[in-house]
C-alpha cells in the first residue's frame, strides 16, 4: 500500500484482501492462522465472560459478542491482525446504560453506534486518530482502569450490595461502608486467583497467565463450597430461561439466536418498546460508544502496525467495526471493538491473516456449546481478579509515571484533566476537554515561538546603508490568529517614530485570516503615522492567503517585493 494511502482508503474486507494478496492462502498459512486462532480463542473465553459481568449482563452475552463480532469484523475490517470482542474500555460507558435501560437498551445503543462508525468511515474520519495526543489517551484509559478496578471490589471481597450508586464517589463510599462485612472464603478465592496471575509469568511458560489463574481460583472455590462455605460462581449467580419455560443455571449451551434487540432481556428485566424517543434518549450514549470504539480500534491497529510493519486501512477498519456492531446485537452480542491484548497475542502466536481472528470466534463458539457446564464453576471473585489485572494492564501506569516525570507541564495537565474527568464524570467529556485543552496549550506554544527580530544592523541580511529612521524587522514563525495580534502589536511599538520599515517574511511559513486582519490593522496604523511599510519575501502559503483575501497594497505607503534585496534597493533610492 502506498505511503499514506492507508489513511484514506475505504473498502469492505480490506485486511483480508491485502493479506491474501501478500500471502496466497495455503495449508502452511492456514496452519499458522489455526494455531493463532486456537490460542486467542482460549484467551478470549474467560475475558469475554468477565467483561460481560463487569457491565451488568450475563456472561453468555460476552461470549456471543466474541463469536459474532469476532467473526464479522475481521472478515469486513481493515486491520489484518486485530481481534474484536468485548473490551474493558467500554465498561464505564456500558454499565450505566444497562443499569438504566437493561440489556435491550444496551443492544439498541450498540446498533446506533455501529451506524455512527459507518458514517465516520464514509466521511474518511479514520485518519484523525493521529491527532489525539498521547496524554489524552493515557488520561482516559487510566481513568477507565480506575473505575473498572473499583467496580470489582464488590465481587472480589464478596460484599452484600444489592445496588451501587451511579456516581464514582457514591460507589467508593458504599464500598468503604460495606467492606468490613467481607466474605473470607470469597476473598481467599480472589487472592489465590490474583497471586497466580501475578506470579505465573515468572515461570516463563508459554501459557497465558489468566488461564492457570482462573483454574486455580475455580479449584479453590469448588473446595470451599464442598466444605460448606459459600463462594459465588457463575452457575450460582446467573440463570437463563429454557425453551420450555424452565430456568437453567449458569450459561446456556446453545447457539445465539436471532431476536430484535429491543425485545431481548435478561431474567428480571422487561423488554423495551421500540420508539423514536428511545432512540433519541440513547443517541448520546451511542455517540460515546462509537467514539471510544473508533479510538480503541484504530489505536490497536496502530500498535499492530508497529509490531508487524504492515499498514492498516483506518476507514476500512471503522467500516468493519460498524458492520459488526450493527449485526452482533441481533444475536445477543454486546458492543465490540478491537482488543489490544488479544490482538497482540494473535500476532505473536503467528497469525498471517484475519482468518486467525475468525478461527478464534469459532473456538469460543465450540466452547460455549461443549464447556458451558464447566464454565459455570468459575467463581465471581476469580472473574473480579481477572478484571483487576486487566485494569492494571490497561492503565499503562509505567507510561503515565514516565510522562509525569519527563513531559512538559502542559502535557501532564492534559493527562490529569482527562484522568479525573473520566473517573468523576464520563469519557466523552474527558476526551473532549482533553483534546480542547491540548489544542489550546499547543496553540499557545506555537504562538510563543513566533518572534519579531530587529535585523537592521545585521550585515548578513542588510547589504546597504539604511537611511535614518528606517528599520528592518524579520518575523519568524507562523502568523496565525493566536500569534498575529501580539506580533503586530509589538511591531506597532517598534515602528513608532520611523519614516519606514521593511518587514522580512522569509521566516513566516503560515498566514491565516487572523494574521491578514492583524496585518491590515498594522498597515492602517503606520499609514496614520505616515510610516511607509515595505513587505518582502513571502513564502507560497502566505502569498496565496493574501491573494485569496484580495490584499492590494497602494504602491506608495505599502509596497510588496519578491526579495529583501529588492526592498532594500528601493529604500536606498528613496
Amino acid at each position: 500500500m502506498k505511503y499514506r494511502t492507508h489513511l484514506f482508503s475505504l473498502r469492505i474486507g480490506h485486511a483480508l484482501r491485502e493479506s491474501l494478496k501478500d500471502n496466497p492462502y495455503s495449508i502452511a498459512v492456514f496452519s499458522k492462522d489455526l494455531l493463532a486462532g486456537l490460542t486467542v480463542g482460549i484467551i478470549a473465553i474467560p475475558l469475554a465472560m468477565a467483561l460481560a459481568i463487569a457491565i451488568g449482563v450475563a456472561p453468555q452475552y460476552g461470549l456471543y459478542t466474541a463469536i459474532i463480532a469476532g467473526l464479522i469484523i475481521p472478515l469486513t475490517g481493515g486491520s489484518r491482525y486485530s481481534v474484536s470482542g468485548p473490551t474493558a474500555a467500554f465498561v464505564v460507558i456500558l454499565y450505566p446504560i444497562v443499569q438504566q435501560y437493561g440489556l435491550s437498551g444496551l443492544l439498541l445503543a450498540s446498533i446506533l453506534s455501529g451506524v455512527m462508525l459507518i458514517i465516520m468511515a464514509l466521511f474518511r474520519l479514520g485518519r484523525f486518530i493521529q491527532y489525539i495526543p498521547e496524554s489524552v489517551t493515557l488520561g482516559f484509559t487510566g481513568g477507565i482502569a480506575v473505575v473498572i478496578a473499583v467496580l470489582q471490589v464488590k465481587d472480589f471481597f464478596g460484599l452484600n450490595i444489592t445496588e451501587m450508586p451511579e456516581s464514582f464517589v457514591g460507589k467508593v463510599a458504599t464500598l468503604t461502608q460495606e467492606i468490613p462485612g467481607f466474605s473470607g472464603p470469597t476473598l481467599l478465592v480472589g487472592l489465590s486467583t490474583l497471586v497466580v496471575f501475578i506470579l505465573w509469568p515468572k515461570l516463563k511458560i508459554a501459557v497465558p497467565a489468566h488461564l492457570p489463574a482462573v483454574v486455580v481460583g475455580s479449584i479453590v472455590a469448588l473446595m470451599l463450597n464442598l466444605l460448606g462455605f459459600h463462594v459465588a460462581t457463575i452457575g450460582s449467580t446467573f440463570s437463563f430461561t429454557l425453551a420450555d419455560g424452565s430456568i437453567g443455571a449458569g450459561i446456556p449451551s446453545m447457539l445465539p439466536d436471532f431476536e430484535w434487540p429491543w425485545l431481548r432481556s435478561q431474567v428480571g428485566e422487561s423488554p423495551l418498546a421500540f420508539s423514536w424517543q428511545l432512540v433519541s434518549d440513547l443517541l448520546s450514549a451511542a455517540f460515546a460508544i462509537a467514539m471510544l470504539g473508533a479510538i480503541e480500534s484504530l489505536l490497536c491497529a496502530v500498535v499492530l502496525d508497529g509490531m508487524s510493519g504492515k499498514k492498516h486501512s483506518a476507514n476500512s477498519e471503522l467500516l468493519g467495526q460498524g458492520i459488526g456492531n450493527i449485526i452482533t446485537p441481533f444475536f445477543g452480542g454486546i458492543t465490540a471493538t478491537a482488543a489490544i491484548a488479544r490482538s497482540a497475542a494473535n500476532f505473536k502466536s503467528g497469525a498471517v491473516s484475519p482468518v486467525a481472528a475468525m478461527i478464534h470466534a469459532l473456538v469460543v463458539l465450540v466452547s460455549l456449546l461443549s464447556l458451558s457446564a464447566i464454565l459455570a464453576y468459575i467463581p465471581m471473585a476469580g472473574m473480579s481478579a481477572l478484571l483487576i489485572m486487566v485494569a492494571w494492564n490497561m492503565s499503562e501506569a509505567p507510561k503515565i509515571i514516565h510522562l509525569i516525570k519527563k513531559a512538559p507541564a502542559s502535557e501532564v495537565l492534559v493527562l490529569m484533566v482527562c484522568l479525573l474527568l473520566t473517573i468523576f464524570f464520563d469519557m466523552v467529556i474527558a476526551i473532549s476537554a482533553g483534546i480542547i485543552l491540548a489544542s489550546l496549550l499547543f496553540m499557545k506554544q506555537v504562538a510563543d515561538m513566533t518572534k519579531v527580530q530587529d535585523i537592521s544592523e545585521q550585515k548578513k541580511h542588510i547589504h546597504v546603508e539604511l537611511p535614518p529612521r528606517w528599520k528592518v524587522f524579520k518575523i519568524n514563525g507562523p502568523l496565525f490568529f493566536a500569534a498575529a495580534d501580539g506580533v503586530f502589536g509589538e511591531l506597532v511599538h517598534l515602528s513608532a517614530e520611523q519614516d519606514g520599515v521593511v518587514l522580512y517574511f522569509d521566516g513566516v511559513s503560515i498566514l491565516d485570516s487572523g494574521g491578514v486582519a492583524a496585518l491590515y490593522k498594522y498597515i492602517a496604523k503606520c499609514k496614520h503615522d505616515n510610516t511607509r511599510v515595505l513587505l518582502a519575501d513571502f513564502q507560497f502559503q502566505p502569498l496565496k492567503t493574501l491573494a485569496k483575501a484580495g490584499f492590494k497594497p497602494d504602491g506608495v505607503q505599502c509596497v510588496t517585493y519578491s526579495t529583501l534585496a529588492d526592498a532594500l534597493d528601493d529604500v536606498v533610492k528613496t
